[in-house]
Protein backbone atom coordinates (compact mmCIF):
# COMPACT_ATOMS: atom_id res chain seq x y z
CA UNK A 1 0.00 0.00 0.00
CA UNK A 2 3.02 2.26 -0.29
CA UNK A 3 3.41 2.78 3.46
CA UNK A 4 5.66 -0.05 4.63
CA UNK A 5 8.62 2.24 5.29
CA UNK A 6 6.47 4.39 7.59
CA UNK A 7 5.06 1.30 9.29
CA UNK A 8 8.63 0.13 9.79
CA UNK A 9 9.48 3.40 11.52
CA UNK A 10 6.56 2.84 13.88
CA UNK A 11 7.72 -0.69 14.62
CA UNK A 12 11.29 0.51 15.25
CA UNK A 13 10.08 3.21 17.63
CA UNK A 14 7.93 0.73 19.54
CA UNK A 15 10.78 -1.76 19.88
CA UNK A 16 13.33 0.90 20.83
CA UNK A 17 11.08 2.35 23.53
CA UNK A 18 10.43 -1.05 25.07
CA UNK A 19 6.72 -0.83 24.31
CA UNK A 20 6.84 -4.38 22.95
CA UNK A 21 9.16 -7.10 21.69
CA UNK A 22 9.23 -8.36 18.11
CA UNK A 23 7.56 -11.61 19.15
CA UNK A 24 4.63 -9.59 20.52
CA UNK A 25 3.88 -8.25 17.04
CA UNK A 26 2.16 -9.89 14.09
CA UNK A 27 3.49 -8.43 10.85
CA UNK A 28 1.77 -9.27 7.56
CA UNK A 29 2.68 -8.17 4.06
CA UNK A 30 1.53 -9.09 0.57
CA UNK A 31 3.13 -10.13 -2.68
CA UNK A 32 2.04 -7.67 -5.35
CA UNK A 33 0.81 -8.78 -8.77
CA UNK A 34 3.94 -7.68 -10.65
CA UNK A 35 6.18 -10.04 -8.64
CA UNK A 36 4.46 -13.39 -9.30
CA UNK A 37 7.29 -14.88 -11.36
CA UNK A 38 9.32 -17.19 -9.10
CA UNK A 39 12.54 -15.25 -9.69
CA UNK A 40 10.92 -12.08 -8.30
CA UNK A 41 9.10 -13.41 -5.24
CA UNK A 42 12.03 -13.45 -2.80
CA UNK A 43 13.24 -10.01 -3.89
CA UNK A 44 9.75 -8.59 -3.32
CA UNK A 45 9.60 -10.16 0.13
CA UNK A 46 13.07 -8.87 1.03
CA UNK A 47 12.07 -5.37 -0.09
CA UNK A 48 9.15 -5.49 2.33
CA UNK A 49 11.40 -6.81 5.10
CA UNK A 50 13.85 -3.97 4.48
CA UNK A 51 11.16 -1.29 4.52
CA UNK A 52 9.46 -2.75 7.58
CA UNK A 53 12.78 -3.15 9.39
CA UNK A 54 12.11 -6.75 10.45
CA UNK A 55 13.97 -9.99 9.83
CA UNK A 56 10.90 -12.09 9.10
CA UNK A 57 7.20 -11.77 8.36
CA UNK A 58 4.61 -13.61 10.39
CA UNK A 59 2.40 -13.92 7.32
CA UNK A 60 2.95 -13.26 3.60
CA UNK A 61 -0.03 -13.28 1.25
CA UNK A 62 -0.49 -13.41 -2.50
CA UNK A 63 -2.48 -10.19 -2.94
CA UNK A 64 -4.54 -11.14 -6.01
CA UNK A 65 -4.70 -14.19 -8.29
CA UNK A 66 -3.67 -11.78 -11.04
CA UNK A 67 -0.17 -11.87 -12.52
CA UNK A 68 1.03 -8.60 -14.05
CA UNK A 69 4.08 -7.79 -16.13
CA UNK A 70 7.18 -7.21 -14.00
CA UNK A 71 8.22 -3.68 -13.05
CA UNK A 72 11.61 -3.41 -11.33
CA UNK A 73 12.09 -1.45 -8.11
CA UNK A 74 14.20 1.24 -9.75
CA UNK A 75 11.56 1.99 -12.37
CA UNK A 76 8.70 2.36 -9.90
CA UNK A 77 7.90 1.19 -6.39
CA UNK A 78 5.26 0.40 -5.48
CA UNK A 79 4.36 -0.37 -9.11
CA UNK A 80 0.57 -0.39 -8.65
CA UNK A 81 -1.57 -1.58 -11.58
CA UNK A 82 -0.38 0.20 -14.70
CA UNK A 83 2.63 -1.12 -16.56
CA UNK A 84 3.04 2.14 -18.49
CA UNK A 85 1.38 4.94 -16.47
CA UNK A 86 2.98 7.70 -18.56
CA UNK A 87 1.72 6.42 -21.91
CA UNK A 88 -1.18 7.96 -23.81
CA UNK A 89 -3.48 5.09 -22.84
CA UNK A 90 -1.94 3.23 -19.90
CA UNK A 91 -3.00 -0.35 -19.29
CA UNK A 92 -2.39 -3.21 -16.91
CA UNK A 93 -0.34 -5.87 -18.69
CA UNK A 94 -1.08 -9.49 -17.84
CA UNK A 95 1.87 -11.89 -17.40
CA UNK A 96 1.35 -15.64 -18.08
CA UNK A 97 2.57 -16.92 -14.70
CA UNK A 98 0.88 -20.04 -13.27
CA UNK A 99 -0.24 -19.56 -9.68
CA UNK A 100 1.38 -22.87 -8.77
CA UNK A 101 4.78 -21.46 -9.75
CA UNK A 102 4.20 -18.45 -7.52
CA UNK A 103 3.16 -20.71 -4.64
CA UNK A 104 6.32 -22.79 -4.95
CA UNK A 105 8.35 -19.59 -4.55
CA UNK A 106 6.22 -18.64 -1.54
CA UNK A 107 6.95 -22.02 0.03
CA UNK A 108 10.67 -21.37 -0.46
CA UNK A 109 10.33 -18.23 1.66
CA UNK A 110 9.10 -20.35 4.56
CA UNK A 111 11.92 -22.84 4.08
CA UNK A 112 14.45 -19.99 4.15
CA UNK A 113 12.99 -18.50 7.34
CA UNK A 114 11.94 -15.23 5.71
CA UNK A 115 8.28 -15.79 6.56
CA UNK A 116 6.52 -17.90 9.17
CA UNK A 117 3.28 -18.59 7.31
CA UNK A 118 1.90 -18.00 3.82
CA UNK A 119 -1.58 -17.48 2.45
CA UNK A 120 -3.71 -15.97 -0.28
CA UNK A 121 -6.15 -13.14 -0.87
CA UNK A 122 -9.15 -12.86 -3.17
CA UNK A 123 -9.21 -16.55 -4.07
CA UNK A 124 -12.51 -18.20 -4.98
CA UNK A 125 -13.53 -21.78 -4.19
CA UNK A 126 -12.14 -23.24 -7.41
CA UNK A 127 -8.75 -21.62 -6.84
CA UNK A 128 -8.68 -22.94 -3.27
CA UNK A 129 -9.38 -26.50 -4.45
CA UNK A 130 -6.60 -26.12 -6.99
CA UNK A 131 -4.17 -24.65 -4.45
CA UNK A 132 -4.69 -27.47 -1.96
CA UNK A 133 -4.11 -30.03 -4.71
CA UNK A 134 -0.48 -28.96 -5.12
CA UNK A 135 0.54 -27.07 -1.97
CA UNK A 136 3.40 -28.73 -0.10
CA UNK A 137 3.14 -26.05 2.58
CA UNK A 138 -0.56 -25.42 3.13
CA UNK A 139 -1.87 -21.85 3.20
CA UNK A 140 -2.61 -20.59 6.70
CA UNK A 141 -4.89 -17.70 5.76
CA UNK A 142 -7.44 -16.64 3.18
CA UNK A 143 -8.16 -12.91 3.10
CA UNK A 144 -11.34 -11.90 1.27
CA UNK A 145 -13.93 -9.15 1.26
CA UNK A 146 -16.70 -10.02 3.69
CA UNK A 147 -19.40 -7.97 5.41
CA UNK A 148 -23.18 -8.26 5.95
CA UNK A 149 -23.85 -7.58 2.26
CA UNK A 150 -21.28 -10.21 1.18
CA UNK A 151 -21.31 -12.96 3.79
CA UNK A 152 -19.48 -15.56 1.63
CA UNK A 153 -21.02 -18.43 3.60
CA UNK A 154 -20.01 -21.20 1.19
CA UNK A 155 -16.46 -19.91 0.88
CA UNK A 156 -16.13 -19.69 4.67
CA UNK A 157 -17.48 -23.22 5.04
CA UNK A 158 -14.97 -24.51 2.50
CA UNK A 159 -12.14 -22.68 4.25
CA UNK A 160 -13.16 -24.30 7.53
CA UNK A 161 -13.05 -27.75 5.91
CA UNK A 162 -9.52 -26.97 4.74
CA UNK A 163 -8.60 -25.73 8.24
CA UNK A 164 -7.92 -22.32 6.71
CA UNK A 165 -8.34 -19.15 8.77
CA UNK A 166 -10.28 -16.24 7.28
CA UNK A 167 -9.48 -12.54 7.40
CA UNK A 168 -12.33 -10.28 6.30
CA UNK A 169 -11.28 -7.03 4.67
CA UNK A 170 -13.76 -4.17 4.26
CA UNK A 171 -15.79 -5.54 7.21
CA UNK A 172 -17.94 -2.40 7.23
CA UNK A 173 -18.80 -2.77 3.56
CA UNK A 174 -19.48 0.38 1.56
CA UNK A 175 -17.71 2.79 3.93
CA UNK A 176 -14.27 1.84 2.61
CA UNK A 177 -15.30 2.65 -0.96
CA UNK A 178 -17.17 5.95 -0.72
CA UNK A 179 -14.07 8.08 -1.36
CA UNK A 180 -13.23 5.91 -4.38
CA UNK A 181 -16.70 6.36 -5.90
CA UNK A 182 -17.11 2.59 -5.79
CA UNK A 183 -20.10 2.70 -3.44
CA UNK A 184 -22.87 5.06 -2.40
CA UNK A 185 -23.85 6.21 1.09
CA UNK A 186 -27.25 4.57 0.58
CA UNK A 187 -25.43 1.21 0.65
CA UNK A 188 -24.14 1.70 4.19
CA UNK A 189 -25.03 -1.30 6.32
CA UNK A 190 -24.89 0.94 9.39
CA UNK A 191 -28.28 2.38 8.42
CA UNK A 192 -30.03 -0.98 8.46
CA UNK A 193 -32.75 -1.32 11.08
CA UNK A 194 -31.50 -4.65 12.42
CA UNK A 195 -28.05 -3.16 12.97
CA UNK A 196 -29.38 -0.06 14.70
CA UNK A 197 -31.71 -2.11 16.89
CA UNK A 198 -28.84 -4.34 18.01
CA UNK A 199 -26.68 -1.27 18.65
CA UNK A 200 -29.38 0.16 20.89
CA UNK A 201 -29.74 -3.09 22.83
CA UNK A 202 -26.03 -3.52 23.54
CA UNK A 203 -25.38 0.24 23.90
CA UNK A 204 -22.73 0.30 21.18
CA UNK A 205 -22.35 2.07 17.84
CA UNK A 206 -23.72 0.48 14.65
CA UNK A 207 -20.13 0.09 13.42
CA UNK A 208 -19.20 -1.86 16.56
CA UNK A 209 -22.20 -4.13 16.02
CA UNK A 210 -21.17 -4.92 12.44
CA UNK A 211 -17.56 -5.53 13.47
CA UNK A 212 -18.71 -7.72 16.36
CA UNK A 213 -20.82 -9.72 13.91
CA UNK A 214 -17.66 -10.35 11.89
CA UNK A 215 -15.68 -11.45 14.94
CA UNK A 216 -18.48 -13.58 16.33
CA UNK A 217 -18.83 -15.55 13.09
CA UNK A 218 -15.17 -16.54 13.36
CA UNK A 219 -13.39 -14.16 10.99
CA UNK A 220 -10.48 -11.89 11.77
CA UNK A 221 -11.48 -8.38 10.73
CA UNK A 222 -9.29 -5.55 9.49
CA UNK A 223 -11.20 -2.27 9.44
CA UNK A 224 -9.10 0.72 8.44
CA UNK A 225 -9.09 4.20 9.91
CA UNK A 226 -6.78 7.17 10.31
CA UNK A 227 -8.57 8.47 13.41
CA UNK A 228 -7.33 7.48 16.87
CA UNK A 229 -10.81 7.65 18.38
CA UNK A 230 -12.21 5.38 15.66
CA UNK A 231 -9.35 2.92 16.19
CA UNK A 232 -10.22 2.78 19.88
CA UNK A 233 -13.87 2.23 19.03
CA UNK A 234 -13.05 -0.54 16.57
CA UNK A 235 -11.04 -2.42 19.19
CA UNK A 236 -13.78 -2.28 21.86
CA UNK A 237 -15.59 -5.38 20.66
CA UNK A 238 -14.93 -8.01 23.29
CA UNK A 239 -17.10 -7.00 26.24
CA UNK A 240 -20.46 -7.64 24.57
CA UNK A 241 -22.12 -10.26 22.36
CA UNK A 242 -24.88 -10.34 19.79
CA UNK A 243 -27.62 -12.89 20.33
CA UNK A 244 -28.49 -15.60 17.82
CA UNK A 245 -31.44 -13.66 16.42
CA UNK A 246 -29.28 -10.59 15.81
CA UNK A 247 -26.54 -12.63 14.17
CA UNK A 248 -29.05 -14.24 11.81
CA UNK A 249 -30.82 -10.97 11.01
CA UNK A 250 -27.54 -9.29 10.09
CA UNK A 251 -26.44 -12.29 8.01
CA UNK A 252 -29.78 -12.18 6.21
CA UNK A 253 -28.81 -8.76 4.82
CA UNK A 254 -26.57 -10.59 2.36
CA UNK A 255 -27.08 -9.52 -1.25
CA UNK A 256 -23.75 -10.75 -2.68
CA UNK A 257 -22.71 -7.11 -3.12
CA UNK A 258 -18.99 -7.09 -3.85
CA UNK A 259 -17.34 -3.66 -3.71
CA UNK A 260 -13.76 -4.74 -4.48
CA UNK A 261 -14.24 -6.45 -7.84
CA UNK A 262 -11.43 -6.43 -10.46
CA UNK A 263 -13.99 -7.04 -13.20
CA UNK A 264 -15.34 -3.58 -12.39
CA UNK A 265 -12.42 -1.46 -11.23
CA UNK A 266 -9.82 -2.82 -13.67
CA UNK A 267 -12.21 -2.17 -16.53
CA UNK A 268 -13.05 1.36 -15.39
CA UNK A 269 -9.68 2.52 -14.08
CA UNK A 270 -7.02 0.39 -15.79
CA UNK A 271 -8.42 -0.18 -19.29
CA UNK A 272 -8.53 -3.94 -18.83
CA UNK A 273 -11.52 -6.22 -18.31
CA UNK A 274 -10.23 -8.95 -15.99
CA UNK A 275 -12.85 -10.77 -13.91
CA UNK A 276 -11.76 -13.26 -11.25
CA UNK A 277 -15.24 -13.97 -9.83
CA UNK A 278 -18.15 -15.44 -11.80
Amino acid sequence: YGNEYEVGQGIANALASGLCAREDLWVTSKLWNTYHSPEHVQAACEKSLLDLGVEYLDLYLIHFPISLKYVDFETRYPPEWFFDPESEKPTMEIAPVPLMDTWRAMEALVEKGLVKQIGVCNYNSALLHDLFSYAKIKPAMLQVESHPYLTQERLLRLASEYDLSITAFSPLGALSYLALDMASLSESVLEQGVVQAAAKRVNRTPAQVVLRWGVQRGTAIIPKTSKVERLTENLALFDFELNAEEMKAISDLNSDRRFNDPAVFCDLAFNKFYPIYD
